[in-house]
């Protein structure tokens, strides 16, 4: 979707005004959810959701449980109704799958549980999926994509994978201390000149595979900085330059093929909007680098990455296979006073089933799913998303029936996409003021090694010409 920052919005402290769009949110050009023909449907009509993006797109509806297919996994699961929309960036898909992480408090119980989570919980009986490990990989292409559950192919990358646990116990977010430009690490300029730089500083960035471009601080900061980072991009900009990013006291090299799109001839670096206080890493990181999310411990997730195998072809087909396995060194992860140090994969001898899955993308820079609903299995295509942790399909509130419909408030079944609030995101202040450098300080994280993890690689494969990257493609 076309988005400033999409749901995690809030966690960097984004607010900002929005207009209507100018074209409508067209139903007709979706498949809808039929709750007559499942037989294993049940309604929670109690829970009313409300989930506004960046953009001032916003989904109403109500919650529900039903049998939920992802490849050849299976469970019942609580998803996401959806009643109402007022985007047109959901014109020609039936909804969206999150993959991000549980919300706290009162807006996480009102929330669907998200659909890996679901799978992978060892009370659940109704799932066959419960020995996948709770992680996917995510890597993308000039034409394809590709999503590996329950860890990573080790095929897909050369070298090591490292790792470092993210900044935030909710979201994927990770602490970039340096940003440079220019042809070679040597002569290259760094973009992010703090004021202070006493305290080791940093800024938070989310990792969105929503999103198109690299989103880079496009003000001071309110003070924060010395410089403001998009300006001295683009005096810089010249092919064949390249980006630097600090993570984890390690610097990753995002070359220009992958930051300058030259079938379309675009720049996709972009500059965020007033307010927030971070930065976006998007698509152009995920064309360089297989980036694993691992949400195995309680604590907070853990971010891995390694570079891209260029050679790998994504699958086309669903596909059956075995390897080694490798996974985050739990006992060395530890915090650093500012940012989060990085280690390299360890793995073992043990090989697990790995089961592929293919998936596709329609709109050059958006990731889509084929998923089913109910049963008997009635066939979606939603949006794949790591920036939100909502599962959930459209339905045509007045189709529904009369028993369903009597139970929902008058907001839900009488409201219209008209009628939806195109608002800005509230702020929180988990990134405002929430991290400080002094705050990280240095500690232990508990974490227990996971001994077998299944991976399934779902393909994605581009039908959209052009990517679009004029927006932030993020919801």
């Amino acid at each position: 979707m076309r988005c400033f920052v999409g749901t995690f919005a809030a966690a960097l402290g984004f607010v900002a005004a929005v207009g209507a769009f100018h074209t409508p949110y067209r139903p007709e050009q979706s498949r809808h959810y039929d709750v007559t023909k499942t037989d294993s449907f049940h309604p929670i009509t109690e829970k009313i959701f409300d989930l506004h993006y960046a953009d001032g797109s916003h989904l109403h509806g109500f919650n529900g449980v039903d049998q939920i297919w992802l490849g050849d996994y299976k469970c019942t699961a609580p998803f996401g109704v959806i009643t109402d929309c007022n985007s047109p960036d959901f014109n020609g898909v039936d909804g969206i799958l999150g993959f991000g992480l549980p919300k706290a408090g009162e807006e996480g119980r009102e929330l669907p549980t998200p659909l890996l989570f679901a799978m992978t919980d060892q009370e659940n009986k109704m799932s066959n999926a419960k020995d996948l490990t709770r992680k996917f990989s995510f890597f993308s292409t000039d034409t394809d994509a590709e999503v590996q559950l329950g860890g990573y192919d080790p095929a897909t990358t050369v070298g090591e994978m490292w790792y470092t646990p993210c900044l935030s116990e909710n979201d994927f977010i990770v602490g970039v201390t340096s940003l440079k430009f220019g042809h070679s690490y040597d002569d290259s300029k760094e973009l992010l000149n703090f004021q202070d730089t006493s305290d080791e500083p940093f800024l938070p960035s989310i990792m969105d595979s929503g999103t198109s471009c690299l989103v880079m601080p496009g003000d001071t900061l309110g003070g924060k900085l010395s410089n403001v980072p998009f300006n001295d991009f683009t005096n810089l900009w010249e092919e064949g330059k390249s980006f630097w990013l600090g993570v984890g006291g390690r610097e990753w090299q995002v070359p220009f093929s992958s930051w300058f799109l030259a079938r379309t001839n675009q720049t996709c670096v972009q500059p965020s909007p007033a307010g927030m206080q971070g930065l976006l890493i998007g698509d152009v990181f995920f064309r360089s680098f297989m980036v694993e999310f691992d949400m195995t411990q309680r604590e907070r997730p853990i971010i891995g990455m390694a570079p891209l195998n260029l050679n790998y072809k994504p699958v086309q087909k669903a596909a059956l296979g075995t390897y080694e396995l490798h996974h985050a060194p739990i006992t060395k992860l530890q915090l650093l006073r500012g940012e989060e140090t990085m280690f390299p994969a360890e793995h073992t001898e043990r090989l697990t089933q790995v089961d592929q899955i293919p998936i596709f993308n329609k709109k050059g820079t958006q990731y889509f799913m084929d998923v089913g609903v109910g049963t008997p299995k009635q066939p979606f295509t939603v949006i794949f998303d790591t920036g939100s942790a909502v599962f959930g399909v459209f339905v045509v509130k007045h189709d529904l029936p009369m028993a369903i419909r009597a139970q929902l408030p008058d907001n839900v079944l009488y409201g219209d996409a008209a009628s939806l609030a195109q608002t800005k995101v509230q702020s929180f202040s988990l990134l405002l003021g929430g991290f400080g450098s002094t705050s990280m300080a240095a500690g232990l994280v508990a974490l227990n090694v996971v001994a077998v993890a299944a991976i399934v690689s779902v393909y994605m494969r581009r039908r959209g010409k052009n990517a679009i990257v004029t927006n932030y493609d993020t919801i």
